[in-house]
């Protein structure tokens, strides 16, 4: 399963790094970055794609939805770990460090997300655990 995720993401990575920061297929026109982090016990670097929220300010939202699994995506708990991580977005490689709102900061950025893409709406309704959101903020 690990092998085909892996391959899956090194595709959309890929075409990602090809296009100036856009790709295709079931992501066409969707906003996606390409998330650097490193494991939360193995320290290896790893890279993500993962749709995004602009947020202003040269602040970003990313969300652990996983398409609805039972469980957090590897990279959730990987950005608790270690927080000060790097994002690819368009052509530029940014510097920023990640935080979990608290849920008064978190709902409306959610209900935002799931107006902007349906498909999340949908995987809040697969899941019981509550979807992180996580603000990615430009590195002091």
């Amino acid at each position: 399963m690990a092998d085909e995720r892996e391959d899956w993401n090194g595709k959309i990575i890929e075409e990602f790094r090809s296009n100036q920061g856009k790709v295709g297929g079931p992501f066409a026109g969707a906003p996606i970055l390409l998330l650097h982090h490193k494991g939360a016990k193995t320290g290896t670097e790893r890279v993500s794609p993962v749709a995004y929220q602009d947020l202003g300010d040269g602040r970003v939202a990313v969300f652990a939805s996983k398409g609805g699994a039972p469980t957090n995506p590897d990279w959730f708990h990987n950005l608790v770990a270690n927080p000060e991580v790097t994002i690819e977005i368009g052509t530029e490689t940014v510097p920023v460090k990640a935080r979990v709102p608290e849920d008064a900061e978190r709902a409306p950025i959610w209900e935002k997300q799931k107006q902007l893409m349906p498909p999340f709406a949908e995987y809040e309704h697969k899941t019981t655990r509550t979807i992180p959101v996580v603000i990615l903020e430009p590195a002091a």
